[in-house]
């Protein structure tokens, strides 16, 4: 599997997990609350916060319909259609370029989603360090191809996709000579019931995708993020807001401040437990394996010169003596002093 680096940090099957804080449109197109949003995102320690890069004549038809749960969300009302509200969410140039001087100062990375190409070609002119394919351009194979000549990393979504999709995905990010991309479980539902989150698809992606995975996380509180980091992923992105009760699509289904600081702490507590690879006795346990593990002992008083047989041994704490797995290598091997009862035996009484 291969690996690379977003900013400064490296991903790959050895590094910690790549946390990105996803504002999303969360901000309403206000700059003060999108950098509200991204104090949030360092206060949490996430290693990065992603914002949304759209023009909204580029990516949806003027009467476009909402979707259900925008419907929900932002009610049903015409003067209000899906594509006003997009362009009421559109982040200018001078809101990127004052967004990303206000990441480098609180040295988090700045990464946005772009959805078009006229968006591309900006935030590469902006010098962000990765792009995000949204799971609504995992199929379109123009975007894709067009991304290519940016060689920058790339993250692609892949919800509301078959297997057979996501791999026709996969294969263009082959064919056109990306090196550096990594492909992220997604359901594209929000927010996702836990049960919807399916989890599993992360194994079939490991064992097909010769790259690291993610996911991307619509299910509400933290268990589907902690499930996912002992599956083995190496980014995972959570939206945030700074409020639920704001107007918009995305605040429902967005962590709150303080929900953020603790999903993050319980990402790094499972990545933690994890630990290595290779099964050994851990410095920590050593105390405890003299005291826990058994010994051969005598079962009872056992002359000198006399044969070993089972009946004159027992198997008890602690381990400091001969292994009972070992039982089969004393046994018919005479002594060579007197052993009293409960005596744990070593191999120099033996012989």
């Amino acid at each position: 599997m291969f690996h690379f680096k977003i900013d400064k940090k490296k991903i790959s099957e050895k590094s910690p997990i790549y946390i990105i804080a996803e504002a999303g449109v969360n901000h309403n197109g206000s700059l003060s609350k999108a950098k509200k949003l991204i104090d949030i995102a360092v206060k949490a320690k996430a290693d990065a916060v992603k914002f949304q890069t759209f023009k909204a004549e580029n990516i949806i038809v003027p009467k476009g319909p909402k979707a259900k749960y925008h419907i929900e969300t932002t009610g049903s009302n015409k003067s209000l259609s899906w594509f006003n509200l997009l362009k009421s969410q559109e982040i200018s140039l001078s809101m990127h370029k004052e967004l990303i001087r206000y990441c480098k100062k609180k040295k988090i990375t700045f990464l946005s989603t772009p959805y078009d190409q006229d968006s591309a070609t900006l935030l590469d002119k902006l010098k962000i360090h990765a792009f995000k394919i949204a799971s609504t351009d995992n199929d379109n194979y123009p975007f894709i191809s067009f991304m290519k000549k940016f060689k920058k990393p790339i993250i692609l979504s892949t919800a509301m996709s078959t297997f057979e999709e996501v791999k026709f995905a996969y294969q263009l990010l082959k064919k056109f000579n990306f090196k550096k991309f990594s492909i992220m479980q997604c359901t594209g539902n929000y927010p996702t019931k836990i049960e919807n989150a399916n989890l599993n698809v992360i194994d079939q992606y490991k064992k097909y995708f010769k790259c690291p995975i993610g996911f991307s996380d619509h299910t509400e509180g933290s268990t589907a993020a902690i499930c996912a980091v002992a599956k083995g992923v190496k980014i995972i992105e959570k939206h945030f807001t700074i409020s639920k009760k704001l107007n918009g699509p995305d605040h429902r289904m967005s962590l709150e401040p303080k929900e953020l600081i603790e999903y993050i702490k319980s990402i790094r507590i499972a990545e933690k437990s994890l630990g290595m690879t290779d099964k050994k006795i851990l410095l920590s346990e050593e105390e405890n394996k003299k005291k826990l593990k058994k010994s051969l002992v005598a079962k009872k008083f056992i002359k000198k010169g006399q044969r070993i047989s089972r009946s004159l041994i027992d198997i008890k704490r602690p381990g400091h003596g001969i292994r009972p797995k070992d039982i089969k290598k004393i046994l018919g091997k005479k002594t060579n002093c007197n052993i009293k009862e409960h005596t744990i035996l070593n191999i120099n009484m033996l012989y």
